[in-house]
């Protein structure tokens, strides 16, 4: 990730940031990013979508950062108002100082596009594991572990099946919280449901783990911004197969409550990887799903999936 130092003398000099300026009066959003990019680092970009909207307040000052992934683009990168500026590895930025607002722009560049919400593993862990590392070898790098029920000692054992496929793919573990909140530190961090979100007076677990949420409302979404959460799964968007008649959010409603997030959104509900550039219009993340990955992702050629950004 191409990485930025602002100027001494500046409004938060030293600390490091994102290349990017201000939209004037008038301009359309991706036009600011061309003329930015254009005038900071003479390049014309050719490839970039939508990664995630971010409010913060300062002391002094609210920003709102509307901000984009630029994935091709032409011309060599140059400081041209002589900034320092670094290429750096998205799990190496903790390394630096940023800019406080910044840091849900560094963990939405961490997240992946897919998370994958595995169905209850049934009696059968072979399969079940089998065909976990048949997702993580197509791609996934995100993925939650869901029982609903499940003695105590097979749970744990399936755990550290699921950590070491994980690990071996180079994928993160998430316990869901029905029954993973007294083994979140044997995974790679947890998944609240909604109930035990809004029942939590502090965040559960330290900055070494992940932790997400589930939301359907606004409520739950301040709350988990609240409580400094990494990212939330928000649904369902569409109808599911499994709850045919459950009230749906749509993508008008989703997109409205993505606008007063300011954390990585993930849509759930009827999605699948096909509806990926209509998720990231809509601010979202990616999309995570049980069925829409777990039994559709070994259609996509058979091999490693991949995805397209919009032009």
């Amino acid at each position: 990730m191409l990485i930025a130092q602002r100027p001494k003398g500046r409004h938060q000099g030293g600390l490091w940031e994102f290349p990017g300026g201000k939209v004037e009066p008038g301009e359309d959003r991706r036009a600011a990013l061309r003329r930015e990019l254009r005038e900071e680092l003479g390049i014309e970009i050719t490839i970039a979508r939508p990664l995630i909207r971010v409010r913060h307040r300062y002391a002094d000052r609210a920003v709102l950062l509307d901000c984009w992934r630029v994935s091709h683009w032409e011309g060599a990168v140059h400081g041209r108002e002589g900034q320092r500026i670094a290429w750096a590895r998205p799990e190496a930025l903790d390394e630096r100082r940023f800019l406080p607002a910044d840091k849900a722009i560094i963990t939405a560049a961490r997240l992946p596009a897919l998370y994958l919400i595995s169905p209850d593993p049934g009696p059968d862990l072979d399969a079940f594991l089998a065909t976990l590392d048949a997702r993580l070898g197509a791609g996934v790098r995100l993925f939650q572990l869901r029982c609903r029920e499940m003695t105590s000692a097979r749970y744990r054992a399936l755990v550290r099946e699921a950590r070491a496929l994980c690990e071996r793919h180079g994928a993160r573990l998430l316990l869901n919280s029905g029954l993973g909140q007294a083994l979140a530190r044997e995974a790679h961090g947890l998944h609240l449901r909604s109930a035990d979100l809004l029942a939590l007076p502090r965040r559960p677990l330290g900055r070494d783990r992940l932790v997400a949420a589930s939301c359907h409302d606004a409520a739950e979404i301040d709350k988990a911004a609240r409580l400094g959460l990494d990212f939330i799964v928000l649904g369902p968007v569409l109808t599911t197969p499994t709850h045919p008649g459950a009230r749906t959010l749509g993508w008008t409603s989703f997109t409205d409550l993505v606008r007063g997030a300011s954390l990585p959104v993930y849509a759930l509900g009827g999605l699948g990887p096909a509806h990926l550039p209509l998720a990231w219009r809509s601010g979202a993340q990616g999309i995570a799903a049980i069925r829409g990955i777990w039994d559709e992702i070994a259609a996509f050629d058979g091999g490693p999936l991949r995805v397209a950004d919009p032009r």
